[in-house]
């Protein structure tokens, strides 16, 4: 028996289960790139919605402290700052500066843009007297407070590191700043309340894209082992057709799998069972010719040499003879391509050894170089005849044969050379035709390049004839190495 093929070789991009794959795979992108945009812009309208809301509401709170600071005498504004520190601060982080302090601000994204301008927007509304509004982002390391020259962790952790960072989530801080006059900039930061601590602009999150993976790689599993199970019973099917070309005595397919698959199988059987009727009628037919015709040939030859006329008498033999030619080459191709036998591993280099072994008992007629191909799973009397055809031709008719062998990607190919003068441009594909040839002589039939190729094609494999530049015809047998027993 052939050795299985390795699942690489069975898995790949032409079968119907890879085929089936990346289909599925390229629909799950699709479906999964449309319904991601369309959620994708739905939930960027509401974060920029809410963002927008929540902005506005911490915008009105800052204003709302403006006024009471505002409100407040200027002696007493420091003292309420501290008492309010000391306590652990609020919500957000305030401070009375002399100077705008410098905010080195994080990229622009759109929820940043949006919540910028909704609390520029709201305090702008609601105080009008200031003279100055300055809206930013800042990450917790770059926090400037008090001071341009004292950021946030230089300051007692009770002031203001509860209020403005969250641990391993750092999260970026708005940061206003208001001129209230010439040299008193009233200074806010806090931090924008959850969902909308982060404002990356991302389009899946980590754990999206491992859902995404994963419900993806469960589908094609699920697909695969949907699809392999029903295309078994279309593989056997495959694989019966493969066997039934090269030998037709093949055991019935079980019928089984989905049920177009059943019919096929069942129509499939029926099929190989009228094609062995129709070769073993065909083979009672021929021998009946044969066996039916012998007798009258015989009759009339006896009749033809009791003729008084000598040249009616020769005429009439080569009229017999003709016919016994004729039956002769149709059971001889009948019974050539007949390839009742089964497949095995060959060694095709022996082959070609043992069957120019005749040729070259006195002189060298036949140049062969074994070639590293390994084995050949083929018919090996049916090979061995196609072999001997072509290189007894070859000798016969070029002399001298150069016989090589050579394995290419799809085929082993054997190509015999000789010296002979060739054939006809116009008469390649026609010496393939029966008791068509061109040679002189009375040896032949006219049939023997029509039995190597129908015994090629049986096999699965192909003859090609060309005429060399430098002389003399090249004959190509391809022969498929990977058939299956």
């Amino acid at each position: 028996m052939a050795e299985r093929a390795p699942w690489y070789k069975r898995f790949s991009p032409n079968s119907l289960v890879a085929r089936t794959l990346i289909l599925t795979l390229l629909a799950v992108i699709c479906s999964q790139g449309v319904l991601t945009a369309i959620w994708y812009q739905k939930t960027k309208q509401d974060e920029l919605s809410g963002i927008r809301d929540i902005s506005a509401s911490m915008a009105t709170m800052f204003a709302s402290t403006v006024t009471f600071f505002q409100k407040l005498p200027i002696r007493y504004r420091h003292i309420v700052l501290d008492q309010i520190r000391n306590m652990g601060g609020t919500r957000f982080f305030v401070s009375f500066n002399k100077e705008q302090l410098i905010v080195e601000p994080i990229d622009d994204t759109p929820l940043k843009l949006a919540s910028v301008e909704s609390v520029r927007g709201v305090l702008q509304e609601k105080l009008p007297k200031i003279q100055s509004v300055e809206v930013d982002f800042s990450k917790a390391e770059n926090l400037r407070l008090l001071k341009n020259n004292i950021y946030l962790h230089d300051l007692p952790k009770s002031w203001a590191h509860h209020t403005l960072t969250l641990g391993p989530l750092d999260p970026p801080i708005l940061v206003v700043q208001l001129q209230i006059k010439e040299d008193e900039w009233l200074y806010i930061a806090a931090l924008l309340p959850s969902p909308y601590l982060q404002l990356e602009d991302k389009l899946l999150s980590q754990d999206q894209v491992l859902f995404l993976t994963l419900s993806t790689t469960l589908l094609l599993i699920l697909t695969f082992l949907l699809v392999r199970a029903q295309v078994k019973p279309l593989r056997r099917l495959a694989k019966a057709a493969n066997q039934m070309s090269m030998d037709i005595d093949q055991p019935p397919l079980k019928e089984q799998g989905a049920s177009e698959l059943i019919t096929a199988t069942r129509a499939f059987n029926r099929m190989q069972t009228r094609i062995r009727q129709y070769i073993a009628d065909r083979e009672t037919l021929f021998s009946s010719i044969s066996h039916d015709l012998k007798t009258p040939i015989t009759r009339l030859r006896l009749r033809a040499e009791l003729l008084d006329d000598d040249a009616k008498t020769d005429k009439f033999n080569q009229d017999l003879d003709q016919l016994e030619m004729m039956v002769k080459g149709a059971l001889q191709c009948v019974k050539d391509t007949d390839l009742h036998e089964n497949q095995q591993h060959i060694d095709l280099n022996e082959m070609v050894i043992s069957v120019i072994e005749t040729y070259n008992q006195e002189i060298t007629k036949v140049d062969f170089v074994p070639s590293e191909i390994g084995s050949v799973v083929t018919k090996p009397l049916a090979m061995k005849r196609v072999l001997s055809n072509l290189i007894d031709n070859a000798v016969k008719y070029g002399d001298y044969a150069n016989v090589r062998i050579e394995r290419t990607s799809k085929w082993i190919v054997v190509s015999i050379i000789d010296q002979g003068p060739g054939i006809p441009a116009d008469k390649l594909e026609a010496v393939f035709e029966p008791y068509v040839r061109l040679a002189k002589d009375k040896e032949g039939h006219g049939l023997g390049l029509g039995i190597c190729k129908s015994i090629l094609h049986g096999l699965g494999g192909d003859l090609v004839l060309r005429n060399r530049a430098e002389g003399g015809l090249e004959v190509e047998v391809f022969i498929a190495p990977d058939a299956e027993i």
